[in-house]
């Protein structure tokens, strides 16, 4: 196996994904641009996404990073839009966008193009989670639009099978639809229910960061193939795991969180920057595949359905964002905000990704009957080219759009505050609880490490409120800032030191490695406030 054209993609993905952090792009729309381009550089190889690689062995960690870092209460709180868009859009967005593009392309058989319905049906999760972010959008809007993302590619998946099922001859009823959904929905909850408090258990229980992480590594596959192998949603399993774990990851050591949250950072940044210049890369293949569809033909066909998979998102949003305040007091006393905005920033945020082109790979090339499976080529054309568009058109246009409509993002001082308040109630906590562990004999210490156990508290429940306060008006630094500051001057200074009494030999490297990861953990220490280092 030649593994160098996988390590050129993933380096160059990676560099591509750095560079976009310095521009005002998001990354997933350069990477898809660069692979676009790439894909005709002469001696660039031939990747093809392939379904049995991104279903199961990339598709699960990127939902689990996004579960983990998502929240359960915003979700619970949101839970009638989330499932309205989760499950009733993806469901509508199938049957509507297919019976449009069996409409629109002749002798196209109405089950393939529900197939294609199913295909383009479900946004991104990765593409979702990285705009909203990007835009720091307000916080109910990202819940709802996470929350979307990581439920509605159970639903889509399903409607896949149910449809494909129909098109290769293999038979289906509304009654079968109806039955593998229910399979597949709460088998796929059921079997993360079963997985959570077990795993979690394990998690809690385990003696040493290391296996923890490798244990936390494994969680998302075990999950998703639990859930496959009785017929149930890896996804969704995937998903209930990830939050409940997420929301009691405070029970598990610090040395664990710390290592955890550093590793699934790298794997996140790996897989998400490799599958959107993947996206882009297949281009040579979905255009060499046309055959009886000219290209011009084809790109008429992909700008209807582009344009159908945008409208009938908003068809669903507004209706389903307005409607049930009509009909619910208690709704409207619950949502008092929501106006037109939201929903219109919610439609046009429906940027599809790779979980809809890995579902259109895995279409056979024959039905049951033995014959080619009708429309294929086509079907893989229409799904890359909304792919692209919703990715390139809507992802590029919804910061300035929400500009435009001037919605105001996270209120950072209000959240500032809030920190600031939890901290001084935590700070008084501990501080009681420090002065009843010094009235205690056996917890004698010295004066001064009293004093630094105060100090250190002190400055704790301070630097928070420092940060709504005044600041150096030469620097712009707050008291905080110039502490941290200072704190990593001396410490480089002790780096410094310790490198040159090893250069010459007047320590080893183990006793090296000892000292400096001393430093690191006080330096990681002095920035944890403000997220640095």
């Amino acid at each position: 196996m030649d593994v160098l054209p996988l390590i050129a993609l993933v380096a160059g993905s990676a560099a591509i994904a750095g560079a976009a952090r310095r521009t005002p792009v998001a990354a997933p729309l350069l990477l898809v641009a660069v692979g676009l381009v790439a894909a005709y550089v002469p001696g660039v190889p031939d990747y093809t996404l392939d379904p049995h690689v991104v279903l199961p062995l990339i598709l699960p960690p990127l939902l689990y990073t996004a579960a983990v870092d998502s929240s359960y209460l915003d979700l619970r709180a949101n839970i009638r839009p989330v499932a309205l868009l989760s499950v009733g859009y993806v469901l509508f967005a199938t049957l509507a966008v297919g019976w449009l593009t069996y409409l629109l392309v002749p002798d196209l058989p109405l089950t393939t193009a529900l197939v294609l319905g199913a295909v383009v049906a479900p946004p991104d999760a990765v593409a979702a989670t990285a705009i909203a972010r990007k835009l720091g959008l307000p916080s109910r809007i990202t819940t709802i639009l996470q929350g979307e993302s990581l439920l509605n590619d159970a639903t889509a998946i399903t409607a896949f099978k149910v449809a494909l099922a129909a098109a290769v001859g293999a038979g289906a009823s509304w009654a079968g639809g109806v039955e593998e959904f229910a399979l597949a929905s709460l088998g796929g909850v059921g079997v993360g229910l079963v997985l959570m408090v077990p795993l979690h258990w394990l998690r809690t229980h385990l003696t040493e960061a290391l296996l923890q992480n490798t244990l936390s590594l494994l969680i998302p596959f075990v999950a998703y193939a639990a859930a496959e192998q009785v017929g149930a949603s890896g996804v969704l399993a995937v998903v209930v795991v990830a939050l409940y774990l997420g929301h009691r990851s405070w029970q598990v050591d610090f040395a664990t969180r710390l290592q955890e949250a550093a590793v699934w950072k790298m794997v996140a940044f790996v897989l998400e920057s490799a599958v959107f210049a993947l996206i882009g890369l297949q281009l040579p293949f979905v255009l060499k595949g046309l055959g009886e569809y000219g290209v011009g033909e084809a790109v008429l066909y992909a700008l209807w359905v582009f344009v159908a998979v945008v409208v009938v998102r908003f068809v669903w949003v507004y209706p389903a964002t307005f409607l049930p305040r009509l009909v619910s007091a208690r709704i409207r006393e619950r949502e008092p905000d929501t106006n037109w905005k939201a929903p219109l920033i919610v439609g046009w945020a429906g940027m599809r990704g790779v979980v809809s082109l890995a579902i259109a790979f895995s279409i056979p090339l024959a039905t049951h009957a033995g014959t080619p499976f009708p429309g294929r080529n086509l079907v893989l054309f229409l799904t890359f080219t909304t792919v692209i568009g919703t990715l390139v058109v809507q992802g590029l246009t919804l910061p300035p759009f929400i500009r435009l409509l001037k919605v105001s993002g996270r209120d950072r001082q209000a959240e500032t505050l809030a920190e600031a308040q939890a901290q001084s109630e935590a700070s008084t906590a501990a501080e009681r609880r420090l002065d009843e562990l010094l009235a205690d004999e056996r917890n004698t210490l010295p004066g001064p490490l009293a004093d630094r156990l105060r100090t250190v508290l002190e400055r704790r429940r301070n630097a928070v409120w420092e940060r709504l306060g005044s600041v150096n008006a030469i620097t712009g630094e707050s008291a905080d800032d110039t502490y941290r500051r200072l704190s990593r001057e001396m410490i480089e200074a002790e780096r410094t030191v310790f490198v040159e009494l090893r250069d010459q030999r007047r320590i080893d490297d183990e006793m090296l490695r000892t000292l400096l990861r001393r430093l690191d953990l006080e330096e990681a220490a002095a920035y944890r406030e403000d997220g640095s280092g």
